[in-house]
């Protein structure tokens, strides 16, 4: 099992910054990948982001350039640089950990970007 402990989001305006954090526990294993999924009121979740532990990344076209994923494999811990928000990022924001033994979320934390 993997506990995921996220923490961040907020309320923010547009064009301010947030950072997302989350950590893992438990039986992680040293080939993985951590990301962020969010799902706005009304929309299924998407994913927005995610980084191997060996360091290769993605990005949803939605967030290319605004957003940056990056990782401390040492404690297991991935962090979301959120710039440039948009109202349209508003959504509940989950981290997740997935390796050869299963997918693992996080509980989610709220981002809202008002305009």
């Amino acid at each position: 099992q993997v506990q995921l402990v996220e923490s961040g989001g907020g309320l923010v305006q547009a064009g301010e910054s947030l950072r997302l954090s989350c950590a893992a526990s438990g039986s992680i294993f040293s080939l993985n990948y951590m990301g962020w999924y969010r799902q706005a009121p009304g929309k299924p979740r998407e994913l927005v982001a995610r980084i191997h532990s060996r360091g290769s990344t993605f990005y949803a076209d939605s967030v290319q350039g605004r957003f940056t994923i990056s990782r401390e494999n040492a404690n297991a811990v991935v962090y979301l640089q959120l710039d440039s928000l948009k109202p349209e990022d508003t959504g509940v924001y989950y981290c997740y950990y997935h390796d050869n033994k299963g997918l693992f979320w996080g509980q989610g934390t709220q981002v809202t970007v008002s305009s």
